[in-house]
């Protein structure tokens, strides 16, 4: 195992603290299949269109939860694993955002109705999480074992950064195409699919046969792009801790929060113009810092400066807070322009 891939040197968590105790596995796992079962229970079972007040309210109790969590890591494990924890969970969020871009698109493409969506999304994200949980063992594995795996995983992120800045230069918007994933063409391959939708139903029966309607479709369309996204986002955890608890944890609580603020951020999106350099500059960041990590690791740069998982978190922050205002500040530019000119054109008319 890589002797730096918790960042920080020397650790501050003792040998103890650092293991964790398969009850507090067994706990978790509760925790999120019943957050998952009392949301599908107590709202989502029913179809309707989530009010700003509902998307707010579950939203902040998730984000409570996920503090509630990473306080009780800090005070059980010790300050190191609690700042990979929030470390973690802040990559997982910001780049949640930007697949709500795509989500949004799919959803278009396959015409779901409003009140549908919520569904669509809470099914998507819980095939999205188990699928994620196989990566995150996997990527263990391979880190344990294949120490220059992380000279991989942070060239993959370098890569990724800088298709987030082509993608930020030439303004381009997703398109249609993402419905049209793997998982999609595998189904509409293997099953009979309905063109029409009927209520909420994911299978329906006509003249004796089965089909599947296009809410099931899109679902399968859901889930099968957010799990292409953790091929950006599971590496970039391991940037910073290596313990599969933290991860899973920090992705269950990222992608809970997840259909609350699609409905939330539908209408801002397009205010935040610098998105997708603010997410190329944290990729990029993590990128680097896994690389280095790599170097340490076969004594290469020795005495090279180090991020600790204090400094770690601060630099992720501040990305997300100057990416933020920024892009307010230059919609909010913007919007006065395109107003004068409307003002001006109106004027001479």
């Amino acid at each position: 195992m890589l002797s730096y891939a918790t960042g920080v040197l020397p650790l501050t968590s003792t040998p103890d603290q650092m293991s964790v105790h398969m009850a507090e596995w067994i706990l978790l796992f509760v925790v999120v299949i019943g957050i998952f079962a009392f949301d599908l229970l107590s709202h989502v079972r029913k179809p309707h269109e989530p009010s700003m007040k509902e998307s707010a309210g579950f939203l902040l109790f998730y984000i409570f939860l996920a503090v509630c969590l990473g306080g009780y890591l800090w005070w059980r494990h010790g300050d190191t694993f609690g700042l990979q924890f929030f470390s973690v969970w802040g990559v997982e969020y910001s780049l949640s955002v930007d697949n709500i871009f795509v989500f949004i698109i799919i959803m278009g493409s396959f015409a779901v109705p409003r009140a549908l969506q919520q569904k669509v999304l809470f099914w998507g994200i819980v095939i999205a999480l188990c699928l994620r949980f196989l990566f995150i063992l996997l990527g263990k594995v391979i880190v344990e074992s294949l120490a220059w795996s992380f000279f991989l995983f942070g060239a993959f992120l370098l890569w990724t950064a800088f298709s987030q800045v082509k993608e930020g230069l030439s303004n381009s918007e997703p398109t249609g195409e993402e419905a049209d994933n793997f998982f999609v063409r595998l189904a509409r391959r293997t099953l009979p699919v309905a063109e029409d939708y009927h209520g909420d139903h994911y299978i329906v029966k006509r003249g004796g046969k089965r089909y599947i309607t296009p809410l099931l479709l899109c679902i399968i369309a859901i889930g099968g792009i957010d799990l292409m996204f953790a091929l950006d986002s599971i590496p970039a955890s391991f940037g910073f801790t290596t313990e599969p608890f933290i991860i899973f944890a920090a992705n269950a609580f990222a992608l809970m929060g997840l259909r609350q603020m699609f409905f939330l951020v539908d209408g801002l999106l397009e205010r935040l113009v610098y998105l997708h350099f603010g997410l190329a500059a944290i990729l990029a960041f993590i990128g680097f810092k896994l690389i280095f990590e790599a170097l340490h690791h076969y004594d290469i740069a020795a005495g090279f400066f180090e991020f600790t998982p204090l400094s770690s978190l601060l630099v992720i922050v501040v990305i997300i807070v100057v990416t933020v205002v920024a892009s307010l500040l230059r919609s909010r530019s913007l919007a006065r322009k395109k107003k004068n000119d409307d003002d001006a054109a109106g004027g001479a008319n």
